[in-house]
């Protein structure tokens, strides 16, 4: 065998294990976001439309897609929870073809301060604030700080620390069983917790009426 073709032999060998070694040191396609995906919330969120009806949800979402959702079977299992307003935020769980309903929040409902009477005494009234941009605040709870909020699946999901505790974050999910103008209802697996809309104090001194002076108590 001439030297010139054992040369291009050897070559060609080097090439081929070179090329099978690459292909044992491929990465998989997802590089393990395969869970992520699997993991990801499946809540489409987004802005209440003006082409929003009775039966019918019109949603612009935040990535730039306009759906028309049928809400029938969510209206029939009470599940449009907080109403339907025009421009205001909606997180809403749909079938697979985003065609119909399963589950409808409004965003705006859900802000604000939410409290119920103190489960210790009753004498004060004790509960949270939900604020935009996912801050949450503590109301008249010293040993329960409340950090930030958020909807995911369908769920409110809390994180707060409490003072007397180990000083890590606490991460609560709720389902969200009533939502209206005046009233909440979470629930998580043990528990039912009812709130309602704290109201403004009135301003102090408005219902306070004061007598008249007389001429006599001014004479020395």
């Amino acid at each position: 065998m001439r030297k010139s073709s054992v040369i291009v032999m050897v070559v060609m060998a080097i090439w081929m294990m070179a090329s099978c070694g690459g292909k044992t040191k491929q990465v998989p396609f997802d590089d393990g976001d395969s869970a992520d995906i699997a993991n990801a919330d499946p809540t489409i969120y987004g802005v209440c439309g003006e082409g929003t009806a009775m039966n019918t949800l019109q949603l612009l979402t935040d990535t730039g897609d306009t759906l028309s959702i049928d809400l029938s079977e969510a209206q029939d299992k009470e599940q449009v929870l907080g109403g339907l307003q025009v421009g205001d935020r909606m997180a809403v769980m749909t079938n697979k073809d985003k065609t119909e309903a399963v589950l409808v929040i409004n965003q705006a409902t859900l802000l604000g301060n939410w409290v119920m009477p103190n489960p210790i005494d009753g004498s004060d009234e004790v509960g949270f604030r939900i604020k935009e941009g996912g801050v949450a605040e503590s109301i008249e709870q010293s040993d329960l700080v409340y950090k930030t909020w958020r909807l995911i699946r369908g769920q409110l999901e809390l994180v707060m620390m409490r003072e007397s505790g180990s000083g890590e974050d606490e991460t609560m999910l709720y389902d969200i069983v009533k939502l209206g103008p005046d009233s909440l209802t979470l629930k998580a697996t043990d528990e039912t917790l009812e709130y309602s809309r704290q109201k403004p104090r009135e301003e102090y001194g408005k219902d306070v009426k004061l007598e008249d002076s007389s001429k006599e108590e001014f004479k020395l």
